[in-house]
């Protein structure tokens, strides 16, 4: 069943995570190609500034009548919305993450 919201796309943040290492059969492990985490989030983070802004010209644009596809604006900003709410629970994990890894003892 596709998302009527994403046009049946799945969202970049899922799509992109991949496994960062790769066990060798000796048990250590090895970077696999591909993005690093810092370039995933930078791209995750301009994706969804994007998806804000066209949300926002396309209100612009059905306030002041140049279009009036409703639903196309609507599809719009519920896409910003969905996409900031993943970025916003990605942080609040990293934010957990960190804390708990201060509150390690070495």
């Amino acid at each position: 069943m596709t998302d009527p919201i994403l046009g049946g796309a799945t969202q970049p943040a899922i799509r992109g995570l991949a496994s960062t290492t790769q066990a060798s059969p000796t048990g250590a492990t090895q970077p696999a190609e591909g993005r690093d985490f810092k370039s995933f989030l930078a791209d995750s983070l301009n994706e969804v500034n994007a998806l804000q802004t066209a949300a926002q010209d396309g209100v612009e644009k059905l306030l002041t009548g140049q279009t009036d596809n409703t639903a196309e604006v609507l599809t719009a900003i519920r896409k910003a919305d969905v996409a900031f709410s993943l970025l916003t629970e990605i942080r609040n994990k990293l934010m957990d993450v960190y804390t708990e890894l201060k509150q390690m003892r070495v």
